[in-house]
């Protein structure tokens, strides 16, 4: 996050001691060239394909099962997360003209799509996991009320995470530069600091990849006993997920932990910070690329999402090979399976 970086650099000077401070003025030139172009990318392409899981879902599927719920909320929470990027890209090429409103505004849903968006990913895997591994518990379970129940508490939780963002985030003149960062009380910034980067890494990173873990590990079981030739590609796309989410997280929330401890580190220096600076800001940027990999390993993995969309657009044949060549050829792929051997991986593809 753009915004993170500058809880501990957001002045082009941080002083170690009142002595001798640390010119940041280079590695705010960098982040000026290398984040907007970045941020523009990710601001595209995650644009277009939640938007598109949002139309299909609204105009063909109609959530009619929990698993189109979590679908649709996920790509609401990256569209929530993605329509603030090109206000932190101005703000990274510039500084912050935006003024105090909207910098808590902002920064307030940003964190919400952040958080929100995790947490519908465990929701998936969760659900999954229930299709699969307990499919007669799933018949109770897998209802839209219990759907719309959980992404309801859901939100309260994202929302309960991110009020920090709506709190703490200020725009303010520092020298001849207008920031948008967090102001935590002086006697408590440490503690608040430590604070925000557990739960970043718990929420972040640690509880998905561990119901991923358990989940996933439970569904490769449960798929290795059935007979069932589309079972290779679920356990393929399960890796793909697993692999994906933890290389686009865990460098961000590594270099997030390091940046807080710098803090208490008595041999911190200005170099050092210098380098967790950019390297704050390459992490970071990777991490952003996964809200666009959202659609793609959740939604258009499936056969059905790649039918609703050649059905939306049957003029764009620049995902022809993607999609499939034919209707017919999915048709009789699925005919191969009777319904109950179809059940063990209809909930991954």
């Amino acid at each position: 996050m753009n915004q993170t970086a500058e809880t501990y650099l957001a002045s082009t000077e941080y002083n170690y001691d009142e002595t001798e401070p640390c010119n940041t003025e280079d590695v705010k030139k960098f982040a000026a060239r290398f984040i907007p172009p970045i941020y523009s990318l990710v601001i595209v392409f995650g644009f277009l394909g939640n938007a598109l899981v949002v139309l299909i879902i609204i105009k063909y599927k109609r959530l009619k099962t929990m698993t189109d719920i979590y679908l649709l909320n996920l790509s609401v929470s990256d569209l929530l997360f993605v329509i603030s990027l090109p206000f932190w890209a101005y703000y990274a090429a510039d500084q912050w003209v935006f003024g105090n409103a909207f910098c808590k505004l902002l920064s307030g849903l940003y964190f919400v799509g952040f958080y929100s968006g995790l947490l519908f990913i465990i929701l998936l895997t969760l659900d999954r996991y229930l299709a699969i591994v307990h499919a007669v518990l799933a018949f109770k379970a897998r209802t839209v009320t219990y759907g719309v129940i959980t992404s309801v508490f859901t939100w309260g939780v994202a929302l309960l995470a991110s009020l920090p963002g709506f709190i703490f985030y200020k725009a303010q003149q520092e020298s001849e530069f207008t920031s948008c960062s967090p102001h935590f009380p002086h006697d408590q910034a440490k503690i608040w600091k430590i604070f925000v980067t557990f739960k970043i890494n718990i929420l972040g990173l640690l509880l998905p990849m561990a119901m991923m873990l358990f989940c996933y590990s439970r569904i490769i079981c449960t798929l290795s006993k059935c007979r069932n030739e589309k079972k290779h590609k679920a356990v393929k796309l399960i890796f793909i997920i697993m692999i994906t989410f933890f290389l686009f997280w865990t460098p961000y929330n590594v270099v997030y932990v390091l940046f807080t401890l710098q803090d208490f580190d008595l041999d911190s220096n200005c170099d050092k910070s210098k380098r967790l600076y950019r390297a704050m800001q390459w992490t970071e940027s990777i991490a952003f690329i996964h809200c666009c990999l959202n659609p793609i390993i959740y939604a258009f993995a499936g056969e059905k999402f790649r039918k609703y969309l050649k059905k939306l657009m049957p003029k764009w044949t620049l995902c022809t090979y993607c999609l499939g060549t034919d209707r017919e050829r999915l048709e009789r792929q699925s005919s191969l399976y009777t319904p109950s051997t179809e059940q063990d991986t209809s909930a991954i593809i």
